[in-house]
């Protein structure tokens, strides 16, 4: 917390030069204000992150023009204070706002495109709209698929959030076969004793659980314990 209140310091004492050197609405503004509201929402002080990124956002209507990336960028992080704060009808409209700013300031296949997705599909599932959830984090997926290389992590957290949503749906089997596809791409790409491996091993254990398979629903449990006892503890 103490570095953050150091970084907090500097990016407002940086704000206060600006103001005075530099004319109201110069798009330097909009860094310094999301620098700010980045180190506020880290902190944890969400009201404070969403005034500075709304500040941000306002400038950057002015300078820049209407569907610049930048745009899309200050959308998305209101939406994910938003999401934060367990405001989800207003995290979803701007996370809807971003991804139409991408859709045309971006080519197709934008590996931006994916996290956008991912974010619409974790307020979806917030919010209880499971098969809306389902529809992008699958439609993030194929994003990733052409974006990423094929066992990059990022895939592997896919698999799972998508098996997460078959799981909530009552489809067990779907998500068991998401579930052991995000455990094959984390034993390639991530080292033995990584906390996201125990992860895995319980929800696949939920899954065989949840169909009556209760040996193997056993075995994955155990598999996971091992895990997590093998994976470091945080300071």
């Amino acid at each position: 917390m103490g570095e953050y209140s150091k970084a907090l310091s500097l990016y407002e004492r940086s704000l206060e030069i600006q103001k005075i050197a530099l004319p109201p609405n110069h798009p330097d503004f909009a860094g310094s204000y999301n620098n700010i509201g980045s180190v506020n929402y880290s902190m944890g002080e969400y009201s404070k992150a969403l005034s500075s990124y709304e500040r941000s956002l306002e400038i950057h209507k002015i300078a820049l023009p209407p569907n610049h990336p930048d745009l899309a960028f200050s959308y998305e992080a209101i939406g994910l204070v938003y999401y934060s704060m367990g405001k989800s009808s207003k995290a979803l409209s701007s996370y809807e706002r971003s991804l139409e700013i991408q859709k045309i300031a971006l080519p197709p296949n934008h590996p931006d495109f994916a996290g956008s997705y991912l974010n619409i599909g974790s307020v979806y599932y917030s919010m209880g709209e499971s098969f809306k959830a389902l529809s992008s984090y699958e439609r993030s997926l194929e994003m990733q698929k052409i974006a990423l290389r094929p066992n990059h992590p990022d895939l592997a957290s896919s698999y799972g959030n998508i098996g997460m949503v078959y799981h909530t749906v009552g489809e067990y089997s779907k998500a068991l076969s998401s579930h052991e596809r995000s455990l094959e791409i984390q034993k390639i790409a991530l080292r033995p004793n990584h906390p996201d491996l125990a992860s895995s091993y319980l929800n696949i254990g939920s899954a065989y659980h949840s169909m009556g398979e209760y040996s193997k629903a056993l075995s994955s449990y155990e598999r996971s314990l091992e895990s997590k006892k093998m994976s470091p503890r945080p300071n």
